[in-house]
């Protein structure tokens, strides 16, 4: 019985048992981690601590003083990911265009940077950390996964990895025609070859970066179902796949008993919602409850309004390789966004005392169907900025949100059923 009582009260330190065995119960709630759909906090596990201490009567000697303070500090809010059963974190960190692509972010240098960027993200209450195959060619996931090999050994109890979700998603793989896609053979290899750049034995979340147009979804479904049941990850998912082909990965997957796709990572942001609000709307109702973890909610970097005025020396933009945002900016210039973003701006520093970049990342939150925003930062200091959105999503009332929306002026239309609307309604619907 002790063994179980140490992993039961392991679990019950997370509740913070040793501060709530000397209150009595009606302060417990306000100690208890946030987890929500929206913005708003439900308390949990409260059943479970009180049958451990009732059962054991005292704290567990392994429980880490560590831990009582990491959740002191955390003012971090979670939402579950889909039918997953995973807690994440509103806001996640990822290494898309950083690390391994910058020649100042690669190798030595880029470890010492990643692992003051980590740090900062997860004594934020971050705890979901993105990556990918692609991202640098592999290079991303080598320095992600020295950087948290090295974490781990400065400060085992914060980066314990029953506690941290680690990502991959496989598509581009290299450049050989078999290390492409998501052909059973890269989904095997691929997954394998992120493992151990990552320096683990699994990845938390496997994404399909991309659809297959050549590979039968069924074949997708097996492979997937392999990764997941042979303990290489524990739920899959998908990455700018229509709804159509989501619903028909489900839909195979129960037919057959296979491991059905639980979340999906589109991009959105104030410029880019038709995709999130309105062609996924039916997903994020039973039976699929699709988790998401969005991409790119600054717009890469256009939404934080240092493009304003112009393309700065040595910014994202600047470089070569990112010359198709440098075209976009300019198309946006045309269409007036550039000026809306002005607008917006002075309601962020003048209403909400906040930066333009805190105000896109909230106004992504606000959205209950985003499980996740997923952040970029090179710096820590960028990080530990756009961290505090979860505190300006907090102030958006309806006011702020009917605000923004009148000048955005891209709502889309409120989901009734593909070709449904107006032929059917609730009569007298109270």
């Amino acid at each position: 019985i002790i063994p179980t009582m140490d992993r039961v009260l392991s679990t019950v330190s997370r509740f913070r048992i040793g501060t709530l065995l000397s209150k009595p119960m009606r302060t417990w709630a306000p100690r208890i981690p946030r987890v929500s759909r929206g913005m708003g906090t439900t308390t949990a596990g409260l059943s479970i601590a009180a049958a451990a201490v009732a059962a054991y009567g005292v704290q567990s000697a392994g429980t880490s003083i560590a831990v009582a303070k990491e959740e002191e500090t955390n003012k971090m809010a979670y939402r579950m990911l889909g039918n997953s059963g995973l807690q994440v974190s509103v806001l996640a960190y990822g290494f898309w265009a950083t690390f391994g692509d910058k020649n100042d972010l690669k190798g030595d240098s880029g470890v010492d940077m990643a692992k003051k960027c980590l740090s900062a993200a997860r004594k934020g209450g971050v705890n979901l950390f993105d990556n990918a195959e692609g991202y640098g060619s592999g290079r991303a996931e080598r320095i992600m996964g020295e950087a948290i090999r090295q974490l781990r050994e400065e400060d085992p109890e914060l980066w314990r990895r029953s506690d941290i979700l680690i990502t991959t998603k496989i598509f581009w793989g290299g450049r050989g025609v078999n290390e492409l896609g998501l052909s059973r053979k890269h989904i095997m290899e691929g997954l394998d070859a992120a493992c151990k750049r990552l320096q683990t034995e699994y990845v938390d979340l496997v994404f399909c970066h991309r659809p297959d147009p050549l590979t039968p979804t069924e074949t997708v479904v097996r492979a997937m179902t392999d990764a997941v049941r042979s303990g290489k990850a524990t739920a899959w998912g998908t990455s700018e796949w229509s709804a159509q082909q989501i619903t028909e990965a489900v839909w195979i997957a129960r037919q057959y008993g296979l491991e059905p796709p639980m979340f999906e990572q589109p991009q959105y942001h104030m410029f880019w919602r038709e995709r999130l609000e309105t062609e996924y709307h039916p997903l994020f109702k039973a039976p699929y409850n699709y988790g998401t973890t969005i991409w790119s909610p600054l717009a890469s970097g256009m939404l934080t309004g240092k493009y304003n005025d112009g393309i700065p020396a040595g910014s994202r933009l600047a470089s070569p390789s990112y010359k198709w945002l440098a075209l976009r900016l300019e198309s946006w210039k045309k269409e007036g966004k550039i000026h809306k973003i002005r607008e917006l701006t002075n309601i962020a520093e003048k209403e909400l005392g906040c930066t333009m970049s805190q105000l896109a990342i909230a106004w992504c939150l606000k959205n209950p169907n985003v499980s996740t925003v997923l952040l970029g930062a090179s710096k820590p200091e960028q990080l530990q900025e756009n961290i505090k959105a979860v505190d300006v999503a907090e102030k958006l009332d309806e006011a702020a949100m009917e605000k923004i929306s009148a000048i955005l002026g891209n709502q889309p239309y409120p989901y009734q059923g593909y070709g449904g609307a107006g032929r059917r309604q609730i009569r007298n619907k109270l």
